[in-house]
């Protein structure tokens, strides 16, 4: 019988009071039923009678054990990690408020940038929009884009219509199909990034929005898994880089992080033309997207 699920060893609260969990089990169950089939690629079947997913197809969908997910959903006093809520709430297709809904009743913190942006000041905010056109983001050693201007918004994708929780460049250049075409060197890039983020984990293999986001990039992208398995190790270096814009064509631009932090937590991410043309191009993106 299966009695844990994935991710254990991060636990955090996964039961509290008897209201909390009478409380996550209601809520668990409301959004299961409210889940097609079709709705996450499964067949509907001529024998369904239960309203929407069964509770063995969300516990296949998020790995975890059906035995498990079952005792979940009668509240019984059992632990949860940040691992299998994160998997649920992405079975579950939860938007932002539901994702915040569902860790406070398992009283457990969501490691996903959505929910936590460090450092991010109203004078950082300002100086991101002061460097527009140029475009700039801030960032963590764990690559969440926790802050953008208008300029970086379209530079590599439409950042805007990207959930909050998926704004992570590590993600985004292994899942994301727009955000990969805009890069000329691609498996460069892909094997670089491996390469820095495995440098950075170092001081934080213990904490959960590590462990989760290394977990999701080998279980979606092969490239990931291959690059990751050479234990390659490279630092933070200022780098040009080009990009192939769908709306001004190629640019090439000067990368720098300027950190904000002593130590190497969040740094400003700025992109500054290599040559006229590319200036010109990038002054041209921010206009689209500026007019009025």
């Amino acid at each position: 019988m299966t009695t844990m699920a994935r991710g254990t060893s991060v636990p955090v609260a996964g039961g509290g009071s008897a209201v909390r969990r009478h409380e996550l089990a209601a809520f668990l169950r409301s959004r299961r039923e409210r889940i097609t089939p079709e709705q996450v690629g499964l067949p509907r079947g001529a024998r369904r009678r239960t309203p929407g997913l069964r509770r063995e197809e969300v516990a296949h969908l998020s790995a975890v054990g059906v035995t498990w997910y079952t005792w979940l959903e009668q509240a019984r006093d059992i632990q949860v990690s940040v691992q299998v809520l994160d998997a649920l709430a992405r079975t579950l297709l939860l938007d932002r408020s539901e994702r915040a809904h569902l860790f406070r009743l398992a009283d457990a913190t969501d490691p996903t940038p959505a929910a936590h942006c460090e450092g991010i000041t109203d004078a950082v905010r300002i100086t991101l929009d002061q460097l527009n056109p140029l475009p700039a983001s801030v960032q963590n050693s764990r690559y969440d884009i926790l802050a953008y201007n208008r300029a970086y918004a379209n530079l590599l994708c439409d950042l805007d219509a990207i959930p909050p929780e998926d704004r992570n460049c590590m993600l985004l250049v292994h899942t994301n199909a727009e955000w990969q075409e805009s890069f000329v060197h691609l498996d460069e890039t892909r094997r670089l990034m491996a390469a820095k983020l495995r440098a950075s984990m170092a001081g934080h293999l213990t904490e959960p929005a590590w462990k989760l986001l290394v977990k999701r990039l080998e279980s979606e992208s092969p490239e990931f898994r291959e690059n990751w398995r050479r234990y390659e190790i490279v630092t933070t270096r200022t780098r040009t880089k080009q990009f192939r814009n769908r709306h001004v064509g190629l640019l090439e631009l000067h990368h720098t992080d300027l950190w904000l932090t002593p130590e190497l937590g969040a740094r400003l991410v700025t992109f500054t033309p290599a040559d006229e043309a590319s200036r010109e191009k990038l002054e041209r993106l921010y206009a689209l997207f500026n007019q009025g």
